[in-house]
């Protein structure tokens, strides 16, 4: 009987005119974001490349290590982060590099490309978010009033036909025609990277079918939640206004609402505030090291070129010094606000998460690794690079040059022209992104929401039919 259900079920989904309409339309797509996201990358990675060479041909014809006035670093571009965006065109993507001192990254995507910060891209997650959701409801509203409304429902049970195998059967055939044909542009997507030749990696792969994974579940999410209110209502009519006010509440509503009261709830300081104070404090300490500037006496004062290297380590030590309580200032305030800006973070995503769509959409960009960790990792990246980099410049000038300082060189026309420093000798920033281990852990809560909103449903489904007049 349940097989009779399922296949009966599968039939009349595939059949329809529907689904011929919105499978099609949701299909299409898919593919185009598969294609959007490919070519976005590889914009992407020629600007990258780009902006590299750029970079060290800057540099080129320097001859000495001192002269370096700007060094920068950039984000590199990934795969993933054009399939699911997330915040990865939002945040900074150059960061200037001295030997010390704090970073700050600038540059965002939307600063070259303004019409994507109004429009946004077509990505996967506005596809599973918007597209898919609506898909679903489309497949499932009608699934019980719309029987009801046909009298096939009285028909049905006329024989012996268990309840809940009935509902059973229903979710399972629009679950699985749902699925497979989504299964079948999903796949043509991934043929698509593989033919324009996009560079994925198997941790790769293995994070798009995750990602394609929550998506489906959100799509059960709201499949199961349609065949539930079709199970309390009598018009398939009634059941798609409810729905659609359910979905409208869901995914625009409920995220937005939940960030408004959350900013009321919790007050972070703004990065201009935090900016302000630290100029204060940096323009302080810069006055009171001109001031111990003024009071500075060589010991060999008859050697000139002794005297430069003791004014250089004076400067250098006045610069680590000021540099010390410039970071332990820093730190004060960078705490702090992060303490807020968490506590606030954490009360928007739980108010968030009572919509579906939340969950999806932190799930997904946390396995893509375009998450709000992606700024505070990319952070933590170019610190740990500026270790290097200053220890490299140090070894080439023997002083860190870095930060806000002053420094005198004594040069000896000899009549040699000296030879160019090769930028190429300069280290590497490799951007290693958020480990996968870290990724799936950010994102197995959120899945596990979207399985329990499954499961809740399609109980509900049960508990409600149990009580639904067939006649």
């Amino acid at each position: 009987m349940l097989n009779v259900i399922i296949e009966k079920e599968i039939r009349e989904i595939i059949g329809s005119l529907k689904f011929a309409i919105t499978f099609g339309a949701c299909a299409v797509l898919i593919i185009l974001s598969f294609y959007m996201g490919a070519k976005n990358y590889e914009i992407s990675r020629t600007q990258y490349e780009a902006a590299k060479t750029e970079n060290l041909r800057q540099l080129e014809g320097l001859t000495d290590w001192f002269d370096i006035e700007q060094h920068r670093i950039f984000l590199q571009p990934k795969p993933l982060a054009s399939l699911v965006t997330g915040v990865s065109n939002d945040i900074g993507r150059t960061i200037e590099v001295t030997g010390r001192g704090e970073l700050t990254a600038n540059d965002s995507r939307f600063n070259d490309d303004l019409i994507y910060a109004v429009f946004r891209f077509l990505d996967l997650d506005f596809i599973f978010g918007f597209i898919l959701s609506l898909f679903a409801i489309l497949l499932g509203y009608n699934s019980i009033s719309g029987e009801k409304e046909q009298g096939t429902l009285r028909l049905t049970f006329a024989g012996a036909v268990p309840r809940y195998k009935f509902i059973l059967g229903k979710l399972i055939g629009s679950i699985v025609a749902l699925v497979l044909p989504l299964l079948i542009a999903i796949s043509l997507g991934y043929l698509l990277l593989i033919i324009l030749g996009i560079p994925m990696g198997t941790e790769d792969w293995l994070r798009l079918s995750l990602i394609i994974v929550t998506g489906l579940l959100y799509a059960g999410v709201f499949l199961t939640l349609s065949v539930f209110i079709s199970s309390l209502t009598r018009r398939s009519s009634h059941t798609f206004l409810l729905l659609l006010v359910v979905w409208i509440f869901g995914i625009l509503i409920v995220p937005r609402a939940s960030v408004l009261l959350a900013g009321r709830a919790v007050d972070v300081p703004s990065v201009d505030e935090i900016s302000s104070q630290k100029n204060r404090y940096s323009s302080q300490l810069w006055q009171e090291d001109k001031t111990k500037m003024t009071g500075f006496k060589p010991d060999n004062s008859d050697d000139p070129e002794k005297m430069v290297e003791e004014f250089n380590r004076f400067m250098e030590k006045l610069a680590d010094d000021r540099e010390q309580k410039m970071m332990e200032f820093s730190s004060r305030l960078n705490e702090d606000r992060f303490n807020r800006q968490t506590k606030q973070q954490n009360l928007v995503f739980t108010l968030a998460r009572i919509s579906p769509a939340t969950s999806m959409k932190l799930a997904a960009t946390s396995l893509a690794g375009t998450s709000l960790d992606l700024k505070n990792h990319y952070q933590e990246e170019a610190m740990a690079y500026q270790q290097a980099y200053g220890k490299f410049i140090k070894e080439k000038t023997g002083i860190n040059t870095g930060g806000r300082m002053i420094m005198v060189k004594m040069t000896m026309d000899d009549g040699e022209q000296p030879d160019p420093i090769n930028p190429y000798d300069l280290p590497k920033f490799d951007y290693k992104p958020i480990p996968l281990s870290e990724s799936v852990e950010s994102s197995i809560i959120d899945m596990g929401i979207l399985i329990l909103y499954n499961l809740m449903f399609f109980a509900g489904a049960i508990l409600a039919f149990g009580r639904y007049d067939v006649r």
